[in-house]
């Protein structure tokens, strides 16, 4: 393992059926978009952004279960806001003939 790894990562298979549940879950409350590896991202960055050692699966698959909707969503929002923007390399003209109507076009 080096130094810029999560020292969690090697917990993955281990955590993948509550992991899933937890998508699961999601799914069900209507957040069709929440995905496995989504969610353990979250988990990495967010939640266990200040590791302790070496804890207990149990807390861990703990941490998974307790995750909200709305926490989960909150960080895909703002994770969707650090992305790179697709359209730097557009010119204007480019801009306004990508988001024009077809209409405008004939």
């Amino acid at each position: 393992m080096n130094g810029n790894e999560h020292p969690y990562l090697h917990y993955y298979d281990m955590l993948y059926p509550a992991l899933k549940s937890k998508v699961e879950e999601f799914e069900v409350l209507g957040y069709k978009d929440a995905t496995i590896s989504s969610l353990w991202t979250y988990l990495l960055k967010k939640k266990w952004k200040k590791t302790n050692g070496h804890p207990r699966l149990f807390q861990l698959v703990s941490d998974i279960l307790s995750v909200k909707p709305g926490e989960y969503m909150n960080f895909e929002t703002v994770e969707a806001f650090r992305s790179p923007n697709w359209f730097t390399d557009l010119d204007e003209e480019e801009l306004n003939d990508l988001f024009r109507s077809n209409k405008d076009r004939k």
